[in-house]
Parts: C-alpha cells; structure tokens; sequence
C-alpha cells in the first residue's frame, strides 16, 4: 500500500472533520543519511502555482539553499522565481512536487538543538528546514507520512493521522507514521524528532506532557526519574501561575550531543541535553527548559503584533521581546524557585545583584531604549547597536523587576506581575475540544497593550517609568524602586577577576560575513574600541597573519596575555585601517543589595513577598 493508499484509509477515519488538502510524504533511507526526500500532493485548481520554504520569526535558517532535484508530476515547467519561492506551471488536477534537502556539513561543536540532523540513530527533521508550503493555501489541512528507518520512532507536537494501532506499521524495510496539521503555519511550528527515542509521561491538571530523550550512542546513563520529575514541577508550577494551558498535549524533545539551548513551539519544544551534563545534574536543564516552556505561554499565546503566522519573507523587527523574552527569563527564574529547583544564584538577591552588575557595567542601557534593543534582537546582522552589545533578555527581565516591585508597593502586596500574566492570558480563547477545531487563536500585545496590563492590574500611571525605560533610553534608578521594598544597592567598581586572575580585555568578538570577519565592538570603552577599531570593520588580519574564520579569531584572542601586544588590520569602505592594542584588563561594577536603615514593616513584608 503506497503513502497516499494509507492517507486516504487512515487519515480520514480518525479525523473525520479534517480532510487533507495537501498531503506531504518525508523520507529518510538508512542508507542515505546525507538528507531526506519530500513529496507533495495537492489539487491544483489554477494550473500555474507557487511554493515556498518558510522562514522563522527569530531563527531563519534559509534551508532554501540546500534544496535539490525540484520536479513535478504531470510533467511542466519549475521555474525559481525567488530564493526561497519556486513557480510550477501544470494542468490542473492532482500534481505532486518532489524535491530533496541536502543537509549542510555539520558545523565544529555541538549544534543548535533547533537545526536538522540525521544519524544511523536518529535524527530531527520536519519544520520549515523540510517542507514548502502553497502561496495562497496557508489555511488548508496538512496529512503528513513518514517513511523512516524501521528501528525508529517519532515524537512530535503534531496530531496523531493513523489510529494508535496503525502508527509505526511495518512495510519494507521502514515503518510508516501518520500525522496531521490545521494548516501551513502549525506545519512548519512542529520539529518531528525521529529515532530510538527514550520516552516518558505524565498528566497535569489532566493535559498530557510527554518528555522524549533522543541519546547519542554512547550515552551516560543518568537519573531519568529525577530528570523528567525536575521538567514536572516547572509545568506544575507555570500551571499554577497561569491556570490553565493553550494547547491540548505538549512534548519535551531533548537532544543528546546538542548545546543546551532550546527553541519553543506552540505545544513542543526542542531542546540540548548532554547525558554527561545530566548524569552529574539531573536538573542541568531544567533553567533552559523553564524559559523555552515559559515561551507556550509569553510569546506564543501572548504574541508580539508584529510577528506573522507564516511567510518565506524574514520577520519584521519586534519591539516588545523586551517583554517577551526578558519577562521570561524573570519567570523561568522564579518559577524554579517555586519548584524548589536549585538555581545557579542561591536568592532571588544574588540573583538581581548579578544582573543590575552587567546592567551598570554596559553603556549601552544608558543609550538604547529597550524597543529599540528588541527590534535588533533577531533578523539582523551583529553590530547593529555600533559599538555597543546589550541583551533584550537582560534589560527585559531587570524592568519586569521594577515594574513588580511597583505593583506590589501600590497594591500593598495583593499584587504582582503575576496578575499581569494572568491578565494578558486571559484574553487567550479557551481550548476548544478535539478532534479538528483551531487552537486558541493567540493574543496580541505591543508595548501600549502591555502598559495598559500594567496600570489595569496595580490601578496607577506607569507611563513616565514606560516613557522613560521602554520608549526612552534613560537608565534605570534601582535604588528609586529598591526603595518601595525598603533596600538600596551598594556599588563598587574594580578589576574584573576570573579564577582568582585580572581578566583580560576581550569585549570584541567576530562573525562570518561574505568569506570574511566581521569585527563587533562589545563596549566603545573597551580596549579595542579605544584603539580605533568598529564593528563591521572587516579583519583581514593579527599580527601580520591573515584570520578568515571566527573560530580563528577567536582562537587568537584567547591566546593574548595582559601585556601583550597585538596590531590588528582591517578593511574598510573608506581604505586599510591598521592600529596596536596593548591587552589590558577593565573594571566590573561588584553590587550588594542592602536593607535600609529605616525600612518599615510593611516594606519588609514587600521584600519577602517578592522574594528577596
């Protein structure tokens, strides 16, 4: 029995609601692990259509590039009319597309957890890296069949096609699994993880989560009881937090031999897990996870305006991630703390005096307001801010701070941020029961929806602290909102230290553009900055010797010593530029949070509601 055989069986008795539109079949030969082969099959009512591969909002990997061998049945014209758009001109009736990706060489390192991968073990395919979508039929349902390597299984947050008994059956040498999307954006927000997969679940407030560990041959064995109970107390607690859950079930898709970064999707979530960093903490991953999954919720239900559903055009810029990034770093720390997950920084004080520390010790703030450090966050080449580095994370989080510590003061601590969440969450429709309805469609927020949240939820005028901090690039006065809880900072500056030694100057790094580095200046004031250099200069060498990588530069800028002498010559629109650096070290801002001398009961009461 052929794919389509099995769609037109299967499919459809267990979503009697959803009828396919476009059925897509993705196969990988294990004996070709070098990429995986696409088929499409959709009626065409125009005789002339388009395709395109999708790009996403923050991480566009421009697979188009490694698509190979397009052609179409019954025979005609395929024409690229785009770098990621494909024209194809038949008769009309039923037509099927095929196509290859040819996955690129991996890059030295552990990879990004989000990037496609195949091994004689597994692999992680599906999602804009795969499949093309129709211009015009973003709306119609997707079948999806996988024809895999017969060792394999497949987690994914995409809806079960094939009843139960029918997933994974046997044919040849590979086994067949059915799948299922509303539509073209759920498609493409839905990584399919594939191979000999360890899996686990459990139930919360009766949604179903299910946590699968894909690990590399030669494994560490690790507690997985205590690992997958680490991952259930950061979903209890977000529960807690929100009440309810904008999906119907949710995977956990960790990933040996991946860097422990993570990317969310609206009920899945890829993520890096090294079974050695795992058999030494079960819990190693837990603080990435807390933020991806965080995400489900402040990101993807509560969405940014400018974000849209799908489309093969690079995003435009966001300037709420201020909110929805730093807002989630603010959570994924406390929501540990709830759990009673031991974090890096032992209180919620270490913790705020490490942060306000890389806040003072970055000119940036006190230059870029945070909607203009959010609409470069993603999308952009480095060195966007000139001279300056800041992270919308950072920034983001240190407001929601001040903005709780506001809400509570005004509130006398019947209130918090976490009503603003619940609020902003609120108007999320409910989750409409299955098969074949929509999720809920998601909320949309800016910064003046956000402002409003604000003032709804403490009933005060938070405009001059938006004004000043989100719209405008003033600093932020800690010790001004410190004060509501009845404490104060305590600043110094000296040498950066590492490991008991002066830390030298390396606030300059590189990255790859056209055969080229391209330098980026962390701080104006720092070594490099001072001696005349700019990001984007391009490098064209150390010391007289030619660097063409990051990795190369990188490389020597880790070998220099404090004292050392490095003359560094780049390239210019303007001309060559040459100029010597003496490695020196710099100084850091060390900040200690104290209690003030006069600070009233009901402050007190403040600091410890908050956390402090």
């Amino acid at each position: 029995m052929n794919a389509l055989a099995l769609i037109l069986v299967l499919f459809a008795p267990a979503h009697p609601a959803l009828k396919p539109s476009i059925q897509y079949t993705l196969r990988v030969d294990s004996t070709d692990l070098s990429g995986w082969a696409i088929e499409l099959r959709f009626q065409n009512k125009s005789g002339t259509f388009r395709l395109a591969m999708a790009a996403h909002p923050e991480y566009d990997d421009r697979y188009w590039r490694y698509v190979r061998n397009v052609a179409v049945e019954p025979s005609g014209t395929v024409t690229r009319v785009d770098s990621a758009v494909w024209q194809f001109s038949t008769p009309e009736g039923w037509v099927t597309v095929r196509y290859r990706v040819a996955l690129p060489s991996p890059e030295p390192g552990p990879r990004a957890s989000w990037r496609p991968f195949l091994t004689a073990t597994g692999g992680l395919v599906g999602g804009p890296h795969a499949f093309m979508y129709l211009l015009g039929g973003e709306q119609m349902p997707v079948a999806v069949i996988l024809e895999l390597p017969r060792s394999w299984d497949v987690a994914t947050g995409l809806r079960n096609a094939f009843r139960d008994t029918d997933q994974g059956r046997q044919r040849a040498n590979q086994r067949i699994w059915g799948y299922a999307a509303v539509d073209a954006a759920s498609l493409m927000d839905s990584p399919i993880l594939v191979g000999r997969l360890r899996q686990w679940s459990f139930l919360e407030a009766g949604v179903p989560h299910h946590v699968v560990y894909w690990p590399q041959p030669n494994a560490t064995p690790f507690d997985t009881v205590a690992f997958v109970a680490g991952i259930q107390r950061v979903v209890h607690q977000s529960f807690a937090l929100f009440g309810r859950a904008p999906y119907r079930d949710y995977t956990f898709m960790f990933e040996d031999g991946a860097y422990g970064g993570g990317l969310e999707h609206h009920n899945s979530v890829t993520l890096g897990a090294s079974s050695a960093d795992l058999a030494r903490n079960a819990n190693a991953v837990v603080p990435e996870t807390a933020h991806e999954f965080f995400h489900t919720w402040n990101l993807l239900a509560i969405k940014p305006i400018e974000y849209r559903e799908i489309d093969y055009r690079t995003q435009p810029p966001v300037a709420s991630l201020w909110f929805s990034e730093g807002l989630t770093m603010f959570y994924a720390d406390l929501l540990q703390r709830r759990a009673g997950i031991p974090v890096r920084d032992s209180t919620r004080t270490a913790h705020l005096e490490r942060f306000i520390g890389s806040y003072l010790a970055n000119p940036a703030y006190e230059r870029f307001s945070a909607e203009s450090i959010s609409r470069v966050a993603y999308n952009v080449d480095p060195g966007e801010l000139g001279d300056y580095s800041a992270s919308t994370h950072l920034q983001g989080e240190l407001i929601g701070t001040m903005l709780d510590l506001m809400i509570r003061d005004v509130t006398h601590g019947q209130r918090s941020m976490d009503d603003v969440m619940r609020l902003l969450f609120s108007h999320v429709g409910s989750v409409p029961p299955p098969p074949s309805r929509a999720e809920p469609a998601p909320y949309r927020i800016d910064g003046r929806t956000i402002e409003q949240a604000v003032e709804s939820v403490c009933g005060c005028s938070v405009t001059p602290f938006f004004d000043a901090h989100v719209r405008g690039a003033n600093p932020i006065d800690f010790d001004r909102y410190l004060a509501l809880a009845g404490l104060k900072t305590q600043v110094s500056w000296g040498p950066a230290m590492y490991n008991g030694e002066r830390e030298r100057d390396l606030r300059m790094w590189g990255f790859e553009r056209d055969s080229s580095v391209r330098l980026v200046i962390n701080n104006p004031a720092s070594i490099w900055g001072k001696a005349g250099l700019h990001s984007r200069d391009r490098l064209v060498g150390i010391n007289g010797a030619p660097v063409r990588t990051w990795p190369e530069l990188r490389a020597k800028l880790q070998a220099v010593r404090i004292g050392d002498t490095v003359r560094v010559q780049v390239q210019r629109p303007s001309g060559p530029f040459e100029t010597t650096v003496i490695v020196a070290g710099f100084e850091r801002p060390t900040v200690r949070i104290e209690r003030l001398p006069n600070a009233t009961v009901a402050q007190r009461r403040l600091a410890e509601a908050a956390i402090f």
